[in-house]
């Protein structure tokens, strides 16, 4: 337990409290150039000061019981190697303040120290607590939907999950797929073999996989069939088992699409799919599967639908403002549309 001295202070409604933090990790919890000490001010009512390894808190008793909190949890966090940002002090934060409220059961330590993959001393750990929950679900549930806006890490940390499996020999094989053909582009059209028509589709796919394993090894185990790369009609026709398998941009699928894809599952089998539902290119306005899977699908025991929102962005703060402006500036449109939806069809004449 970090030491602490508590006091009253001249006022009779502040307090006063001491924390000793473990010298070789002064430098962790502060940041560079103190930018963790700083998000902290920003976000706790508490007065903060850091001198040596002593920080000293102040304030209303509530403020300062939130403050000690928080910084425990960071001390506890860097103890474990992980570099803190101000990204990781918000989500901490907001995370104690969901624990005071009763929304959220679990720790910041508990959630962003959770190791899901170790490569080349770099490891991939969640970041948020619906990130956490996403992947608890992945390990706890044979289908699972990771439905949010982009930069919630949805596809990265699905592919770390296959990964590990693939690793563990938890599965024999990952398949990795996607819609090919988007905002109505036609692969025909466009020029070259099929292979270098279908390249820049599955990209960001072959680039999460560099991300995570060696490069060198990639080109043979897909060579080998352990790892495929493919657009979503490869699927068709086929029952996939011992698989790790992963549907990315699942809202471009039509509910043809989305059910020929679910039920190609087999024997010790996983299925995640991932996708934003407010950024479907399908043309003609075509009804998006992965709309419909959550109506259809919900309610079914090992099928799980996790929800991710811009809270969870981890890419720079000000995608998370992006994905907040497009959705309220969205709102209007999406009521006037469906208005005119229930208009329309209350004056469809009667056959």
């Amino acid at each position: 337990m970090t030491p602490r001295e508590t006091n009253a202070g001249s006022d009779a409604s502040q307090v006063r409290s001491t924390i000793t933090v473990p010298p070789d990790l002064v430098v962790g919890l502060l940041g560079r150039s103190d930018e963790n000490l700083r998000a902290l001010e920003t976000l706790l009512s508490a007065d903060i000061h850091a001198r040596g390894n002593a920080v000293t808190l102040s304030g209303e008793p509530a403020d300062v019981a939130l403050a000690e909190r928080a910084i425990s949890e960071l001390i506890e966090i860097a103890g474990s190697g992980q570099r803190l940002t101000p990204d990781a002090v918000r989500h901490s934060v907001a995370m104690l303040t969901g624990m005071q409220d009763g929304t959220v059961d679990e720790s910041p330590a508990e959630v962003l120290t959770l190791d899901i993959l170790n490569r080349r001393g770099k490891t991939i750990r969640p970041k948020t607590l619906n990130q956490k929950r996403y992947v608890d679900a992945i390990d706890n549930h044979t289908i699972v939907f990771g439905i949010g806006p982009a930069g919630t890490g949805k596809t990265y940390l699905a592919m770390a999950k296959a990964v590990s499996a693939l690793q563990t020999k938890q599965v024999s094989r990952i398949i990795l797929t996607r819609p090919a053909v988007e905002a109505g582009e036609r692969l025909g059209f466009l020029p070259g073999t099929l292979s270098e028509k279908i390249d820049p589709y599955l990209r960001p796919l072959y680039d999460a996989l560099h991300d995570m394993m060696d490069p060198e090894l990639i080109p043979k185990l897909m060579s080998a069939g352990v790892i495929e790369v493919a657009p979503l009609a490869y699927m068709r026709g086929r029952t996939i088992s011992d698989a790790f398998i992963i549907l990315d941009e699942a809202q471009n699928t039509t509910a043809e699409q989305m059910k020929m894809f679910l039920t190609r599952l087999g024997f010790n089998s996983k299925i995640v799919v991932t996708g934003d539902i407010t950024q479907v290119d399908l043309p003609g306005g075509a009804p998006s599967g992965l709309n419909a899977a959550t109506r259809i699908l919900a309610g079914i025991d090992d099928i799980h639908f996790a929800e991710l929102t811009s809270a969870d962005v981890v890419r720079h703060r000000l995608v998370s403002e992006i994905v907040d402006a497009y959705a309220r500036a969205e709102e209007p449109s999406l009521m006037n549309r469906a208005q005119r939806r229930a208009s329309g069809n209350g004056n469809r004449p009667r056959r």
